[in-house]
């Protein structure tokens, strides 16, 4: 792999006279260096389009330096397989969504939890926060699983979906809810029965009457699924933000790029946080708002004491959980792990904005 440099000064001769000029942009060499590309989900999936984003930045901001091969909807490794495909150098860079991977990542379970925080957009800021101060969950990554955090997303919102319309906690109770990861202690929680089932069979599902809802299904991917055609009814139930995720490289090919290079990567992961996350989700999530909308969806919510009371039927108890069994069998201190994830979500949750489909709902009514 050749060194790409930054041109910081330019030698050019005015009337016979040398004189150093500073560049705007730097120079990289002409040799492209190839990486793959490899997502378990299609490009149209919201995190998809935010990493196509990235790439295709990447590539132009290195003056084609770094080509991208992309293979996208498990075509070249199957679902909970990208992980170990990183690690083992068939795959270069890859979404890695934790919920595949609840024994591989134990530290990283610590992140997932609902009815802590908020927005969408703010959790970003917590994952990198924890990941940058909490070096059990930067080994976890590096050193076990050979995988550099490029940067840190996550699946919206998931509102709950279902058949029928559930206007409180007692309208779930014995409720055929399919539920993903951690999701499921919700479900269980609220007095729900959680199915287990793969995302491609939900549809067919709520269809029979197999299942009478949805829930860790976020909001975007529930649409292009198309399950509002099965389950119209559209339940903002406050339990905030959805699958914590990562966008990572595998560590040696991050020590072995250039410095200029990791600058770049760099810089795009910033503006990620610093906003393109949100201008990007914000986009796709309207659009399949009014899709719902256009196509017979009803939204609604549970009021504010609905939510409170679901909130303590969930927490502290799932975090708990984790801290008791998964922590403490990991050998970690979960409750130090906690504490600075309480102190980040302290810090960013008040400043995110990112909507949810029942407020763009109600913005668009």
């Amino acid at each position: 792999m050749k060194r790409r440099d930054f041109l910081r000064l330019s030698a050019v001769s005015i009337g016979g006279t040398l004189t150093l000029t500073t560049m705007p942009s730097m120079v990289f060499a002409q040799s492209a260096t190839r990486l793959k590309y490899d997502s378990y989900v299609t490009e149209h999936a919201s995190p998809s389009v935010l990493d196509r984003w990235f790439l295709d930045e990447l590539v132009k901001r290195t003056n084609g330096a770094i080509e991208i091969d992309y293979y996208w909807a498990q075509s070249l490794n199957k679902a909970g397989a990208h992980l170990n495909a990183i690690k083992n150098g068939i795959s270069e860079i890859s979404l890695i969504s934790p919920g595949y991977y609840q024994s591989d990542l134990p530290v990283t379970r610590g992140l997932e939890w609902y009815y802590k925080m908020n927005r969408a957009d703010a959790l970003l800021k917590v994952c990198r926060d924890v990941y940058e101060r909490y070096e059990p969950l930067q080994q976890e990554w590096e050193s076990r699983h050979k995988s550099k955090v490029l940067y840190w997303t996550n699946w919206y919102y998931c509102p709950l979906i279902t058949r029928d319309p559930i206007n409180s906690i007692d309208d779930l109770k014995g409720k055929r809810i399919r539920g993903y990861g951690v999701g499921t202690d919700v479900v269980e929680s609220l007095g729900g029965r959680a199915i287990p089932m793969a995302a491609p069979e939900v549809y067919s599902a709520l269809e029979r009457g197999v299942l009478d809802g949805a829930y860790g299904f976020d909001f975007i991917t529930a649409i292009s699924y198309a399950l509002h055609e099965a389950a119209p009814y559209i339940t903002e139930i406050g339990a905030g933000p959805h699958g914590p995720s990562a966008t990572v490289i595998g560590i040696e090919v991050w020590e072995q790029l250039p410095e200029d290079v990791k600058q770049v990567m760099n810089e795009l992961a910033n503006e990620i946080y610093e906003g393109k996350y949100q201008e990007i989700y914000a986009e796709i999530a309207e659009d399949r708002v009014r899709k719902a909308m256009n196509e017979g969806a009803q939204f609604s919510t549970w009021n504010t004491e609905q939510i409170e009371t679901a909130r303590g039927l969930v927490q502290p108890e799932q975090v708990n959980q984790w801290v008791n069994t998964v922590a403490r069998d990991a050998g970690i201190d979960g409750e130090e792990m906690q504490a600075i994830i309480d102190e980040a979500i302290e810090r960013h949750d008040g400043d995110g904005v990112l909507k949810t489909p029942y407020e763009i709902y109600q913005s668009l009514s």
